[in-house]
């Protein structure tokens, strides 16, 4: 399993921006290997919210192939030379292989 974390700091009262924008239909979830998307807000502190989008996939080779495919690369292509919305702060990505998944245990 493989998992990109995408934080996102948006000024107050902004997440649920980020959230609409993440959470309509989209392409990503036609791809070979996508599993799943969580998309998760915090307030951090006065004036500032966090969005945090965890999206897994079922291995490394498959967001990679996310990442070259046509249809990515045109999205990116596409906001090319727009400002960035005023809402948004900062934005930091990582990405992650997972070691290690518990699952709960369901007693009788």
């Amino acid at each position: 399993m493989f998992v990109q974390l995408r934080k996102i700091s948006v000024t107050e009262g902004s997440a649920e921006l980020v959230v609409n924008q993440f959470s309509k239909p989209g392409i990503v979830q036609e791809q070979e290997g996508f599993v799943d998307q969580s998309i998760m807000v915090k307030k951090v502190r006065r004036g500032e919210e966090e969005v945090v989008i965890l999206t897994r996939w079922e291995s490394e080779q498959y967001w990679k192939q996310w990442e070259k495919s046509d249809a990515h690369i045109a999205g990116h292509k596409a906001k090319m030379g727009k400002p960035k919305p005023e809402h948004i702060l900062n934005v930091e990505v990582g990405a992650y292989e997972v070691k290690a998944v518990k699952q709960a245990v369901i007693q009788s």
